[in-house]
């Protein structure tokens, strides 16, 4: 089967979600689920009580019922769990996860590209963060047993995938290095493992999904080429100008006056060295998420574009419908701007903010939330003294973090994505005096293009509109 021209963005958390994913598959380009906090997303769905039995549905085709039913019962609200009760919380996935925590990964991520892929037979991928290692490996394992066809990881330098995708594919045990901040001196390594055995009996081998990095410089792709794993299928070439989290500018960091992040030229990959690889690649960001983008796309040899902003706010994606419609009226009256904030990620990214008044962007909303950290995926993993390792997150309350060895410097304005993307797609946890989590929203820079896709005389517009508008060249 050719390389799709067209790549649906894999938006988290549960923005591109199987809805969003099928509907972009069915019309033959390449429909993309997110597998960022997947476990807490489908644990959600079934303390609402499974709206649609979607996740039913997907768990009755799981090769293993008994822990297919085991999880699904866990987590199952009949009815739904009332409004203003808050959701109960997962334990966070540590480096030796309990059988529990692996086997609710293992069948979210299963369940996820089921649905996309279900009554059809178009190709689906699943997206990844490398910074978030935690879950990757039984993540995987769930995607490959629904038969997912493409994975795509951005957000670090993702050597190690290909391999591993090589081994799960044959049922064999799996381990990863873990990034974890040492003690000076300190030559310690720490590993992840997953042993598919110990979860599953099973024979035949799986389809080894093709998998596509996502970059920012021909450099990182011409080093992934050569030095991962495995076999690396193709690039995803994305700028600054994205959606979500971007890579920072090479060299020192520099503010502009209104203090986001300075790019310049060394931050632009090379599309002449990018053809050299011999590989396919995609171009997104900036002007590649808009109309008539793709002829420009392949004139620069690219095998076609990848688009995220555009399906982010069509009918089928997972954010919510009152803030979709704020930001559709805002780019039909010109009144919306994207910030790309220096210190809104954990991570240590850059990620862009979509300036929406009572979301988390807005800085009254932001003071009045209590910092708290109980979802913790993007937490770092540090070496203690007594070489054990213990986790922090610049987001969580600043004595916590501190303690723990964290600088107080690095909480200033760290915003909660976890809990705030959660509360964007209608997952947003229920606290004291019935508070609920403060939405964030992200999108491009190109945001007002949005324009172009908006149906006449209607606010919203569909994913198979946005393709149709982007194969007219």
């Amino acid at each position: 089967m050719s390389s799709p021209v067209l790549i649906q963005g894999g938006m988290g958390v549960g923005v591109s979600n199987w809805q969003l994913a099928r509907a972009v598959s069915l019309e033959g380009q390449l429909g993309v689920v997110s597998g960022t906090m997947i476990d807490t997303v489908f644990a959600r769905r079934l303390q609402d009580g499974d709206p649609g039995e979607h996740m039913q549905r997907a768990c009755l085709n799981f090769p293993d019922q008994e822990l297919a039913e085991r999880v699904y019962q866990r987590l199952y609200v009949p009815g739904g769990k009332a409004k203003d009760a808050p959701y109960f919380s997962l334990p966070m996935m540590g480096i030796r996860p309990s059988v529990a925590s692996v086997e609710l990964t293992v069948l979210a991520n299963f369940a996820e590209v089921f649905l996309a892929k279900e009554g059809h037979q178009g190709l689906v991928g699943i997206n990844y963060l490398e910074k978030i290692q935690m879950p990757t490996l039984p993540s995987l394992y769930g995607a490959m047993l629904a038969g997912v066809d493409y994975v795509l990881m951005g957000a670090g330098i993702p050597k190690a995938i290909p391999g591993i995708l090589d081994a799960l594919s044959q049922h064999q045990k799996v381990s990863m290095k873990l990034f974890v901040e040492a003690n000076a001196g300190s030559e310690q390594d720490n590993y992840l493992s997953f042993d598919p055995g110990l979860l599953l009996q099973m024979d035949q081998p799986l389809k080894r999904p093709k998998f596509i990095a996502i970059v920012s410089s021909h450099t990182l792709a011409a080093n992934l080429a050569k030095k991962s794993s495995g076999k690396v299928d193709g690039f995803v070439i994305e700028n600054h100008t994205a959606g979500g989290h971007n890579a920072p500018p090479r060299g020192p960091l520099k503010l502009s006056e209104n203090g986001e992040p300075v790019y310049g030229e060394r931050d632009a990959a090379d599309l002449n060295e990018m053809r050299k690889l011999g590989l396919p690649f995609w171009l997104a960001g900036g002007m590649y998420g808009s109309c008539g983008s793709l002829q420009a796309a392949l004139d620069a040899g690219a095998t076609g574009v990848q688009i995220g902003t555009p399906f982010a706010f069509c009918k089928e994606s997972g954010i919510k419908d009152e803030l979709k419609n704020t930001v559709l009226q805002n780019v039909q009256s010109a009144e919306v701007g994207v910030f790309t904030d220096p210190c809104a990620s954990a991570s240590g990214y850059p990620f862009k903010v979509t300036m929406i008044e009572g979301t988390l962007a807005d800085e009254a909303v932001f003071e009045e939330r209590e910092r708290v950290c109980d979802l913790g995926y993007l937490r770092t993993p540090y070496e203690r003294d007594d070489h054990s390792i213990g986790f922090r997150c610049p987001g969580e309350p600043v004595g916590d973090f501190v303690r723990k060895g964290g600088a107080a410097v690095d909480t200033c304005d760290r915003k909660c994505l976890c809990n705030a993307l959660l509360a964007t797609i209608g997952l947003g946890q229920v606290r004291k005096e019935h508070y609920v989590e403060p939405a964030l929203v992200t999108a491009g820079d190109n945001i007002m293009e949005l324009k172009n896709f908006i149906e006449k005389d209607a606010l919203g517009y569909s994913a198979k509109s946005v393709i149709d508008k982007v194969l007219q060249h």
